[in-house]
C-alpha cells in the first residue's frame, strides 16, 4: 500500500517552480526522477528534493489539471517548515517569478521592488514608450 500523499497546487509553469525552489534554498534535481517512499514505493516526478532520511519530496504533473502536485510520504517530512509553510513559501516565490516573466514579455521592467515586514513583495514596473 502506498503512503504517498498528493497535494494540489496552482503551479503550472515548471521554470517558475524551479526558480522558486532555488530561491528558498531547496536542493532539487530535475526529473523525470524517482521519489522514494515507504517500503521502497516510488513515484516519478518532474522535480525531486531528496531528504536525508531516504524519503523524498517531488512535484509531479497532473495531466488532467496541468498543475504540479506535491508528492511525498508526509509521515517522513523532514523540512525546516511544515508542509503548509513550505508550500506557502514556494507559492509566493512562484507567483513572483510568474509575474516577472509576464511583465517582461509585455515590455515592462522592474523600477522598484520592496519586501514588506510581513513578507509580501511590492513591485513597481514601468514601460518606456519611445
Amino acid at each position: 500500500m502506498s503512503h504517498f500523499s498528493q497535494i494540489r497546487t496552482k503551479i503550472r509553469n515548471l521554470a517558475s517552480l524551479e526558480a522558486a525552489l532555488t530561491d528558498i534554498g531547496a536542493d532539487w534535481k530535475q526529473g523525470p526522477a524517482s521519489v522514494r517512499g515507504y517500503q521502497g514505493n516510488v513515484e516519478t516526478a518532474a522535480i525531486v528534493i531528496e531528504q536525508a532520511n531516504g524519503y523524498d519530496i517531488g512535484f509531479k504533473l497532473n495531466p488532467e489539471t496541468q498543475e504540479y502536485e506535491l508528492v511525498a510520504d508526509l509521515q517522513y517530512w523532514q523540512q525546516p517548515l511544515s508542509v503548509d509553510g513550505f508550500l506557502n513559501q514556494i507559492s509566493q516565490r512562484y507567483a513572483f517569478h510568474t509575474v516577472m516573466e509576464a511583465t517582461a514579455q509585455q515590455g515592462f521592467q522592474v523600477a522598484e521592488q520592496q519586501e514588506t515586514a510581513d513578507g509580501a513583495i511590492r513591485l513597481v514596473v514601468q514601460r518606456w514608450n519611445g
